[in-house]
């Protein structure tokens, strides 16, 4: 075998520094010291005789050379971990982990949940917040993502769930106290904006054509989506959200939608998972369930 696999732990080292760029959050993720990181790929750059990370800012970045290899150690990895999940395949039983964006989790997917749950009593949910989109290397067995990334060159899963287009939404006194009829009435209301990345009120307007200049329109800003729509139902404004979001919010009287004019493309929702993960069982279990449901709206 050859000599130089005896620097394999510095291996697994060098190969968590390269995807995150820092020592610092391998150190965390390997759960060793900062110092124990640099010692080692020090060692290993000097028995391999070349440099493999440059500091440029506060980012460890690879060489040419680093960068041909993280590929190698990578793709070897993933064989290992291939292998390993071939012959210890969790049982249907156990735990999953489950990301999605919060506004999907709280207005879509929660109160629904207790379907799986009953159907699948011996696979409890631990629920976390969307934060990265390739879970090869994290908790995460089924990541819900909101975007149009595509992650397949990554070796994972990617299965479109839906896609919606993005209407504006009002209470029924705010509605009734304007009469709406053109969409430019929307420019005499206070219009709640959330930050979102996939849409704004500009797009919206824009595709209703309706000329707009944010200087001239009243806004109140806020932090979540959640936030968005307590606002708008207190009759605080309108705010932008999707039909399923929305939905039950529609169904008990607390908004409505005064146009039904459409911001396309608007979101996409997929479902990511790697098929190597060792709690394939569990994740078929769910994904076959999410459908289901989907199909049943």
């Amino acid at each position: 075998m050859d000599n130089r696999l005896r620097h394999l732990s510095a291996l697994r080292y060098f190969e968590s520094a390269a995807r995150h760029k820092s020592y610092s959050k391998a150190a965390e993720e390997l759960f060793i010291t900062q110092a124990a990181i640099s010692q080692k790929l020090r060692q290993l750059e000097n028995h391999i005789g070349c440099k493999l990370f440059v500091r440029r800012g506060r980012e460890m970045h690879l060489t040419d050379k680093g960068q041909m290899l993280y590929q190698h150690i990578d793709d070897g990895f993933r064989h290992i971990i291939t292998g390993l999940n071939r012959i210890q395949n969790e049982p249907l039983e156990g735990l999953l982990n489950l990301s999605a964006p919060r506004s999907f989790s709280t207005r879509w997917l929660m109160p629904r949940l207790w379907k799986f749950t009953m159907e699948y009593p011996h696979i409890p949910i631990r629920m976390t917040t969307v934060r990265n989109i390739d879970i090869r290397h994290t908790e995460t067995d089924i990541l819900i993502w909101q975007g149009q990334e595509n992650v397949t060159e990554l070796g994972l899963e990617q299965e479109l769930l839906f896609e919606e287009a993005i209407y504006p939404y009002c209470s029924p006194q705010l509605a009734e106290s304007i009469q709406f009829t053109h969409p430019e009435q929307l420019l005499r209301c206070w219009l709640i904006d959330f930050h979102s990345a996939a849409f704004s009120w500009e797009q919206w307007f824009q595709s209703a054509n309706v000329k707009t200049a944010r200087d001239n329109i009243q806004w109140m800003e806020v932090g979540t989506f959640d936030m968005a729509i307590n606002a708008v139902v207190a009759g605080h404004g309108a705010c932008l959200a999707t039909e399923s979001i929305s939905a039950d919010f529609v169904e008990r009287g607390l908004l409505v939608k005064p146009f039904d004019i459409g911001l396309q493309p608007g979101i996409r929702y997929s479902l990511i998972s790697d098929p190597n993960s060792s709690r394939a069982l569990r994740i078929e279990a769910f994904k076959a369930w999410l459908n289901r449901e989907l199909h049943n709206q």
